[in-house]
This record gives C-alpha cells, structure tokens and sequence, in this order.
C-alpha cells in the first residue's frame, strides 16, 4: 500500500472529463497524477504492452506497472504490495460504476491481471 505519495503519469484524450475524475480519486490516497493529454492512444497503449481486449480510456504509469483505465486504489496498492511479474492491471472500456465514472448504478466489473505474453486473467471483482 503507498505509505507516501506516489508518483504516477496518466495518458489520455484531451477531451475526456472522466479520467480526471479518476486521477482525482487517486490523489484524495496519495498519488500524485500528471495528467498527459494526447492524440495518439493507439500508440501509447501498444508501446505499454495494452492488449486491445484490455484497453479503456487512459493509460496509467505507476511504478514499473500500466495500470489501464478505471481501476480501483485497493486494487493499485495491492499490486504494488505483491509486485507480480506482469506488464500491470486493466478495468477494460469504462465500468459505469468504477472509480472516477460517477454513476449511481452498482454493475459488477472485474480487474485483470495482464502478464507479459499479453494474457489476462481476473485479479479483483468488484
């Protein structure tokens, strides 16, 4: 878990209101986000290893991890805690009831595990 802030860089689409929204959420837990608006995310997320069944609308950079789109804190921290060999974790597209998403609606999503073939496999449930 981060016990000091954390320095992370989160690409996105310059338009998108909803990852900041999450880059909010993360720094109310100690995570310092530099926001990086940009126009090429097809390449970011083949230059981060982002299979195109786990692409969402930002891509995260926290400590040697991709952390893609609209993960949970818990589920950040306890990656950076167990430090698996992975490329990171992926909520894919835009769960409506995920952090940064704002929706009154409670629709279970799953957080996957990428690894570095680009296999996914379920990490969390929410």
């Amino acid at each position: 878990m981060a016990t000091s802030v954390t320095e992370a860089v989160m690409y996105k689409n310059s338009g998108c209101q909803c990852c900041d929204k999450w880059a909010t959420y993360m720094e109310r837990y100690e995570y310092n986000i530099s926001v990086q608006p940009v126009s090429n995310m097809p390449e970011i997320k083949d230059k981060y290893h982002i299979p195109s069944d786990m692409e969402s609308c930002h891509t995260t950079l926290i400590d040697g991890y991709t952390v893609e789109g609209h993960v949970p804190v818990e589920d950040i921290n306890r990656l950076l805690d167990e430090r698996p060999q992975a490329v990171g974790i992926s909520a894919p597209e835009m769960p409506s009831s995920s952090p940064g998403m704002n929706t009154s609606l409670n629709t279970p999503y799953d957080v996957y595990l990428i690894d570095q073939e680009g296999n996914s496999q379920v990490y969390a449930s929410h």
